[in-house]
């Protein structure tokens, strides 16, 4: 196999997972982006979490350009990244009991915030703890998943259970167990991992439909531009003023 092979054949299989998501996670999108919504004419705080690459789509929807202002990302210390050294520990983080709940207790979250939870396996302590003590305050919790993982492994937390089972809304991100779409003789194991791709998409796509459903209802979506476009600046400090009291990343 050729190294243009390799590279059409991982584009044809991000493609194939992104035209299922569009087709089977419509309805559920759309209920995330009204659930968004929602919470946004309510008054109450969006944030996004994510551990190690699953929290590259987190930040994907975070202070950036065309995105929507008020996403804010769940600090958490050595958990979001793979920034973090030796580079296993982010991890074996995701497996300590009762770090979520001390994650929650020490964040700006409160009854009537939204939180987004992504995990491709939704099998660690982590984002188990992380739904359930985030429901347990009032917080909805929109669950970012592969369910694939809840019939192809077992979970890894105390209560046996997957993220999936304490969220309000599940979107599945349809990656089979692995996270790797090509497999090629010579090769040891299945390499090209479509998660990142996929669950980017997902979310942005989350995202624009909360953006369209608040303009729907008069609610004037606070908006970032591009800070390398003439007034993309100006912009973006006008927004962050008048919203200071819902953006957390300015702190």
């Amino acid at each position: 196999m050729s190294d243009s092979e390799a590279a059409g054949r991982f584009f044809d299989a991000a493609v194939d997972l992104l035209h299922r998501v569009r087709d089977e996670e419509s309805e559920r999108i759309s209920a995330a982006g009204r659930l968004i919504a929602r919470t946004v004419r309510a008054g109450g705080r969006l944030f996004v979490f994510g551990a190690g690459h699953s929290s590259l789509p987190a930040q994907d929807v975070v202070y950036r350009a065309g995105g929507l202002a008020l996403m804010n990302l769940l600090p958490a210390p050595g958990l979001v990244g793979v920034d973090v050294m030796p580079a296993t520990l982010g991890s074996a983080l995701e497996r300590v009991e009762g770090l979520a709940t001390t994650v929650v207790e020490q964040s700006p979250l409160r009854a009537g915030d939204l939180l987004i939870v992504i995990s491709l396996s939704g099998r660690n302590v982590l984002p188990v703890e992380l739904a359930q003590t985030a429901r347990a305050r009032g917080i909805t919790v929109i669950g970012v998943t592969s369910l694939a993982y809840a019939t192809g492994t077992t979970p890894r937390n105390p209560t046996g259970s997957f993220l999936k089972d304490h969220c309000d809304l599940v979107l599945d991100n349809k990656i089979a167990v692995g996270d790797a779409e090509l497999t090629s003789e010579g090769v040891g194991a299945p390499f090209a991992p479509a998660s990142t791709v996929v669950t980017s998409a997902l979310m942005q796509a989350v995202i624009a439909t909360a953006v369209e459903e608040l303009a729907a209802n008069d609610a004037q979506p606070p908006m970032l531009r591009s800070g390398n476009v003439d007034g993309g600046h100006a912009w973006n400090e006008r927004v962050m003023s008048d919203h200071a009291d819902r953006i957390f990343y300015r702190r």
